[in-house]
């Protein structure tokens, strides 16, 4: 394949897609040939000089792009990621994939039916600690317990972001994919079924929506698995970020620095210390060897994490890499939590056959 700049459309400019844009703007492997917002935004400088195009399917249409970079809300991504292959581009599109898996699963189809990449932006599956923490937590074994949650505790324009999100997508739906995905890539086990519980705690957003979840998860291997996610002024900071993996034979955690704030999106990813112990004991029954912590000082910060992220789509591109185990744990993360989503609305678990 030409090693020419790989032409980009870049469609939403919220705090994802302008981090994205950046990262495309400082790899010397992409071109920006446009972007793509409702209403004209601030932009950092770096992008100042490029034009917003008011109309997604115009702005594919005259500008033919190599890659399109699909950054909007969730209800947009599947029709834009399919009008983008049949276009003829690659697509890297935002979590979720879909607000429904009938729709991730038509965009599936669209990028294998056209030959095109479909990258999903899982993004700490780019981030060194949580491989290492994946790592660490194979190597212990299942079943599994796994203990995670993120909860942001939001206000002013973060708050106004999250309220815009609720219109489409439930937190335990919109963040819930990531951490899904993360136990997913720690066990090789299927999830057989899924039960949600969410309240309501704000008027500011619509009846039929719930701004604080949870949801748990079982395995076929006696793994169990359990989410929480809740945004708004009301939501506490303690313990908001909880990364736990428990087996037979051990443990590993994130520990968070004490000092991080919920809203803060650096602390999203950041883990600070990976904490590891052992289950082992000794003859007097006491633990047979101290836990070990893991440094992650020097680890990426968000921008970064984003230009490793557009660096492993210009790397699926250029080698023409199999995503197809990609693509099917998109699909698979999303299916967990919109059944969980179902739960919480029905009051029922939902038992999975995917």
């Amino acid at each position: 394949m030409t090693d020419r700049p790989i032409r980009v459309l870049v469609a939403g400019l919220g705090n994802m897609g302008r981090s994205h844009a950046l990262a495309y703007h400082e790899n010397p492997g992409f071109e920006i040939v446009g972007l793509v917002n409702r209403s004209v935004v601030e932009l950092p400088p770096q992008l100042a000089s490029y034009t917003i195009h008011p109309s997604y399917e115009r702005a594919l249409a005259e500008l033919k792009p190599d890659l399109v970079s699909i950054n909007t809300y969730s209800d947009s991504h599947a029709d834009y990621a399919i009008a983008a292959m049949e276009a003829g581009a690659d697509v890297f599109v935002e979590k979720p994939l879909a607000t429904s898996v009938a729709d991730a699963e038509r965009v599936v189809a669209a990028a294998v039916k056209h030959g095109r990449k479909l990258v999903i932006g899982y993004i700490l599956r780019h981030h060194p600690s949580w491989m290492r923490l994946i790592e660490e937590a194979r190597k212990l074994g299942g079943p599994y317990v796994f203990r995670m949650n993120l909860n942001q505790q939001s206000s002013g324009p973060t708050w106004e972001t999250h309220k815009s999100l609720m219109k489409t997508t439930s937190p335990i739906v919109d963040c819930g994919v990531h951490y899904l995905d993360v136990m997913l890539q720690i066990t090789d086990a299927r999830p057989v079924q899924v039960r949600g519980m969410g309240v309501r705690l704000s008027g500011e957003i619509a009846d039929d929506m719930y701004n604080y979840g949870h949801l748990q998860v079982l395995f076929d291997d006696d793994s169990v698995g359990w989410y929480e996610a809740g945004w708004g002024p009301m939501i506490s900071e303690t313990a908001f970020f909880v990364k736990d993996v428990i087996s037979p034979a051990g443990c590993v955690s994130i520990v968070m620095d004490q000092n991080a704030k919920s809203d803060d999106i650096d602390s999203h990813t950041k883990t600070s210390t990976i904490k590891l112990h052992s289950a082992a004991t000794g003859p007097d029954g006491r633990f047979a060897r101290a836990d070990t912590l893991l440094d992650m000082a020097g680890e990426p910060g968000h921008q970064e994490l984003c230009d490793r992220e557009q660096a492993f789509v210009l790397k699926a591109i250029r080698e023409d890499m199999d995503l197809g185990r990609h693509m099917r744990d998109a699909v698979r993360s999303l299916s967990v939590c919109l059944a969980a989503d179902e739960s919480v609305r029905t009051g029922r678990p939902v038992d999975l056959t995917i």
